[in-house]
């Protein structure tokens, strides 16, 4: 059986994929029905746009995928709190389920909203899935910046 754990490390391996680009290693999966439908990892470096965040990517990709602009049957797993502008993408969404690895105390969107949830009122919320795994490749990759 397939959990969160098992969905968490194809996050994570998007995330390495950034890590390698020079980019803020930030990985994203959409998974519908148990299926893996859409990856993403930031990509905003290569693309020269602050809004090709990898959960923007992803959902993008799953948008086209299904042929459909509401995702109400997926769960977007992401290895990084998503920032305040990713919540917002997340909320119009309407994705069932969202989870994710490390909080991000400096850009996450609980920095903004606090208590508020910023996502759609039917979306439950997973925190802290290989919580170290995912923090401790960021740790690394500001590490190599200093």
């Amino acid at each position: 059986m397939m959990d969160d754990e098992y969905y968490m490390q194809h996050a994570l391996k998007e995330a390495q994929k950034a890590f390698k680009e020079g980019e803020v290693p930030v990985g994203a999966v959409v998974v519908v029905a148990g299926k893996i439908i859409a990856r993403g990892h930031n990509q905003v470096e290569q693309l020269n746009d602050p809004t090709a965040h990898a959960e923007i990517i992803a959902l993008t990709s799953a948008f086209n995928y299904l042929g459909a602009k509401y995702l109400p049957d997926a769960i977007v797993y992401v290895t990084v709190e998503p920032c305040l502008m990713c919540a917002g993408a997340l909320y119009w969404s309407k994705v069932a389920r969202i989870v994710w690895g490390a909080d991000d105390d400096k850009n996450g969107h609980a920095r903004l909203t606090g208590q508020h949830s910023p996502f759609h009122p039917k979306a439950t919320i997973t925190k802290g899935v290989l919580a170290d795994e995912c923090a401790e490749l960021m740790k690394s990759f500001f590490r190599q910046r200093r």
